[in-house]
């Protein structure tokens, strides 16, 4: 049994780190607030942006264009969004995992553009190849950032250096649920029935060079609004970490507090037993 001593070394040193986690959870709440209240703003935006080129395509007919083809070469560039910090549950990892478990994927054809250390390290470790890292694009996200980002990817993409895009981010649906998606940004895949839609989209200009402006503001948009998503989840994340680990050490410190009681007792009690003893035997 552990003695006194050790009991209270181990309970001051839990509350130390609850102390840590408890203001950890606070700030953590904070930017939640905020990052949530900016990506609920946008998002209204974005979901009207997708749905809008969404409809758009759908009603282009047998258009050939580079962004409806799939690209000459094998590679699938990948925008891996996660933080730069830890301590915040599964939320890396879960987005490692969606990578790493791609069963049609071979580690061989990604390239990985990283958004956040996490993401980065830890595929990195699983031996993929890290093409760029923007780690400080994830602390502040700006529209013109992502624009940035767009343009390196459609000129690689253009340049057949890669054959696909993919964003792999954490989607925000409330403070306790965040979850993993995978979306393929090029070739734009084309969804409905062409053949049920009413007539086919007219373009002024050209269908080719309206596709040339549409679609990079549309791929924009999807990593800008994925990076605001990725931010609330992020603090939603470590926000529920963070209380998780406040509870258990309030738990391990109850636990260490009755411990250190019956250590007490236990103590006072051989130390009456001793001293009823030599009394008895001195007289």
């Amino acid at each position: 049994m552990a003695s006194m001593r050790d009991i209270k070394r181990r309970r001051s040193s839990i509350q130390g780190t609850q102390q840590i986690t408890k203001a950890m959870k606070l700030v953590s709440t904070v930017k939640l607030q905020r990052a949530r209240a900016s990506a609920e703003r946008s998002k209204d935006y974005f979901t009207c942006m997708y749905d809008t080129v969404s409809s758009i395509l759908s009603r282009v007919g047998n258009l050939d264009h580079r962004y409806l083809q799939p690209g000459k070469s094998s590679k699938k560039a990948v925008i891996v969004i996660t933080s730069n910090r830890g301590l915040a549950g599964g939320y890396n990892s879960n987005i490692v995992k969606l990578i790493t478990g791609h069963e049609s994927w071979k580690k061989e054809d990604i390239v990985v553009y990283a958004i956040g250390n996490k993401g980065r390290d830890a595929l990195n470790r699983y031996g993929y190849e890290i093409r760029e890292s923007f780690p400080e694009l994830i602390e502040e996200p700006a529209y013109a950032d992502a624009m940035r980002l767009s343009d390196r990817l459609l000129a690689a993409f253009a340049a057949d250096e890669i054959g696909e895009i993919y964003l792999a981010y954490t989607s925000f649906k409330n403070t306790v649920s965040h979850i993993p998606k995978l979306l393929k940004l090029l070739p734009v895949e084309i969804e409905g029935n062409q053949e049920e839609s009413s007539a086919l989209m007219n373009f002024e200009p050209e269908d080719t060079e309206a596709l040339d402006m549409i679609v990079p503001k549309y791929i924009t948009s999807l990593i800008y609004g994925a990076m605001k998503e990725a931010v609330a989840s992020e603090n939603g994340a470590r926000m529920q970490a963070m209380d998780n680990a406040t509870s258990n050490a309030e738990e391990m410190i109850a636990d260490l507090s009755l411990k250190y009681n019956r250590a007490r007792q236990g103590s006072i009690t051989q130390e009456l037993t001793e001293i009823i003893a030599g009394a008895e035997a001195l007289g």
